[in-house]
């Protein structure tokens, strides 16, 4: 039953990093579209790296942000907490299958295991809080 658990956190661990990275490339953070307006411009999409506009027709035509310098402040925090989860979610993962009692590395010192296990569930926890963390404008 302990290997079920930690096999179902290392599952669960993992599609949290992935949902992470999902989030990170979604091209939806900030929408707006222009009512009333005469810019033949249907909607602006804007994420962390770059700003799409889409036309009547459907076609969407993104450019990259020029410079992370010109960037306010908000969007550069968000860009570090979205990478700082992402890489912690990576070192959650490498720490939770090294500490899994089926796992094969360190052999049979359980002790240490659960010490490396608990340091990944930290990790987890840290990729959360970076995920769940507001940034005002």
């Amino acid at each position: 039953m302990q290997q079920f658990k930690e096999v179902l956190a290392l599952f669960l661990g993992f599609g949290g990093w992935i949902l992470a990275y999902v989030s990170l490339e979604n091209h939806y953070w900030k929408e707006s579209t222009p009512d009333g307006s005469v810019i033949v411009t249907p909607g602006v999409y804007e994420n962390l790296w770059m700003s799409c506009a889409t036309d009547s027709m459907g076609v969407y035509d993104c450019w990259n942000f020029p410079s992370l310098f010109v960037l306010p402040g908000y969007i550069q925090a968000s860009r570090a907490l979205m990478i700082a989860s992402i890489v912690f979610g990576t070192f959650g993962l490498v720490a939770t299958l090294v500490g899994m009692q089926c796992s094969k590395v360190l052999g049979e010192n359980y002790v240490l295991k659960g010490r490396i296990a608990v340091i990944g569930g930290v990790f987890f926890l840290l990729q959360g809080k970076g995920l769940g963390h507001k940034v005002q404008k």
